[in-house]
């Protein structure tokens, strides 16, 4: 009866311990689009397979054949217990939680099962060594499951995609499709903000930009008063703007950017340029505008588009006078149609100068950051193709919200200056919000807080050592989180040869501890990007 007892014990503890280690997979699984692959290079990159258990389990082992089989079911129940309360609950304690949707529920329930079953084993073995080929089979039951749902995924997609796709026939709202490596989201913020002041208007919300993102939008958002539904499209592989133009049928687009986001998925930027001009080739073919950044061009799949189209596209850059060199450092670029001529900061915003079409436009917006001056011109533009009136987007453009954590910037009230960064992720960003700490920091100190880039492939090194040596020029204080992913970053910093002050530290909630214990009023403080628990918190197992 005892010895039923404590294997029983043993059984339910390893069921907790499963059922933790399960939630932690499902989490990153959920934060990578449900792709086994990228679960598995996550696993890989991160050593994320269970180490401690299992070495505990071996040492037990090898003490099963000298201790009393009792004791031995006790101390597999205690480390089980142990190590299932020392696992993160992604539910709650995650910066992005884990989100109990259907698609998570569908996976879950079953992989309680499987888990429940390879217990089975662990009882009729009673040994601790079958018990770590048990818990490492946790990872490949859960990959296991969530192929075998793929067909059933597929068809609910597939449902619900149609759902969509025929209430955008039935209503076909006037659609404004953005894309680009970044500035995406903030132009489609500035836009959308134009666009709800002359009728209503729907924006896909914060980042959302994928096929079933977009389609939850459309099913439960978009109505027949909607006159216009602006769509953020994001890139994963080629093919996948070209999806999305299936279901939303853009008549304008813009592309705001070519740049190493996601160059890991693509592998080099030709590709990507393509993958974004799909976008372009879906407007061209309903005879549309097609709104572009200079920078775009760059590339020969995109300036071929645009040769072969020329009366449908409206270019945005710097005008031919300004030194190719100062223009992204490209000679080649063809003139643009819109001539952004200055863009200046001011305490209360920024202020573009563009002209287009031989009349001057001065816009001015509360944003800051010299990057969202691209940003405002575009939306500018797009907004008069659009025949909106230059007066209704400068009125509307005066009452523009900052856009949340992207260079948001808030006096707060011990004194310090907040600049809130912390969706950014690209070196022209970053780049920008570290010059608008250096114009805001008088008289105070300037504090930067990292963790660095992601998904930079193959340009990390070198993008992280150049912003590095910039933040070293403008930094008082730079508190690196997860400094093992940057090393160049700290190179860079360092290089400059000055006696400001580095921080390193493992977590992001470490840095503000530092910050809220040391601040000093009128110091302003950036937090450029804010990185998912699974770059920065990566669970020890």
């Amino acid at each position: 009866m005892i010895e039923l007892a404590s294997i029983s014990l043993v059984f339910f503890a390893f069921a907790t311990f499963g059922l933790k280690r399960l939630l932690t997979y499902i989490h990153v699984l959920q934060q990578d689009d449900y792709e086994n692959s990228r679960l598995m290079k996550w696993v890989m990159g991160n050593a994320a397979f269970d180490k401690r258990t299992s070495l505990v389990l071996l040492i037990l082992g090898g003490a099963a054949f000298y201790v009393d089989p009792f004791f031995i079911n006790f101390l597999i129940f205690i480390c089980f217990v142990a190590f299932a309360y020392r696992e993160r609950d992604p539910r709650k304690n995650s910066k992005k939680k884990l989100v109990s949707t259907a698609r998570v529920k569908r996976i879950f329930w079953p992989s309680i099962l499987v888990i429940t079953a390879l217990g089975l084993p662990g009882i009729y073995f009673q040994h601790p060594w079958a018990w770590i080929i048990i818990v490492q089979l946790i990872l490949p039951s859960i990959l296991f499951i969530n192929l075998m749902l793929s067909p059933i995924e597929l068809t609910i997609q597939k449902k619900f995609w149609n759902e969509a796709s025929n209430k955008m026939n039935q209503l076909q709202p006037t659609v404004i499709a953005i894309t680009g490596s970044f500035g995406k989201t903030s132009v489609k913020h500035i836009l959308g903000h134009i666009l709800k002041m002359q009728a209503p208007t729907l924006i896909t919300p914060g980042s959302v930009n994928t096929p079933m993102g977009i389609t939850r939008i459309i099913r439960e958002n978009l109505t027949e008063d909607h006159k216009y539904f602006i769509v953020e499209m994001g890139a994963y592989g080629p093919g996948s703007i070209k999806r999305l133009c299936a279901l939303t049928p853009p008549n304008t687009g813009v592309i705001t950017a070519i740049g190493h986001a996601h160059y890991e998925r693509f592998k080099s930027l030709e590709r990507v340029a393509e993958a974004k001009y799909e976008l372009a080739e879906a407007v061209l073919e309903k005879d549309g505008k097609v709104i572009v950044h200079e920078r775009t061009l760059r590339f020969e799949h995109s300036r071929e588009v645009k040769f072969k189209n020329e009366h449908q596209f409206i270019v945005c850059g710097e005008p031919p006078e300004i030194d190719p060199e100062k223009r992204h450092g490209k000679s080649y670029l063809e003139p643009a149609d819109v001539h952004i001529q200055t863009i200046n900061q001011h305490k209360g915003g920024i202020e573009v100068r563009l002209s287009w079409k031989g009349t001057t436009h001065v816009i001015d917006a509360p944003l800051y950051g010299l990057h969202h001056g691209h940003n405002l011109a575009m939306a500018f533009v797009t907004a008069l193709s659009l025949g909106v009136e230059p007066p209704a987007i400068h009125a509307a453009l005066q009452k523009m919200p900052q856009i949340q954590h992207r260079l948001e910037v808030k006096k707060r009230a011990d004194g310090t200056t907040l600049i809130d960064d912390a969706y950014n992720s690209n070196p022209i960003g970053f780049g920008s919000a570290l010059e608008l700490l250096g114009q805001l920091k008088n008289p105070g100190r300037a504090i930067l807080i990292t963790p660095g880039m992601v998904e930079m492939g193959k340009a990390h090194d070198e993008a992280h050592e150049k912003i590095g040596n910039y933040a070293g020029e403008t930094c008082d204080i730079a508190i690196v989180v997860s400094p093992k992913r940057i090393p160049t970053f700290i190179k860079g910093f360092k290089a400059t040869g000055s006696s400001k002050k580095l921080i390193e530290v493992k977590t992001f909630k470490e840095a503000l501890q530092w910050v809220d214990k040391n601040k000093e009023p009128d110091d302003v403080i950036l937090i450029e990007n804010d990185l998912p628990d699974m770059y920065e918190a990566v669970p020890k197992m």
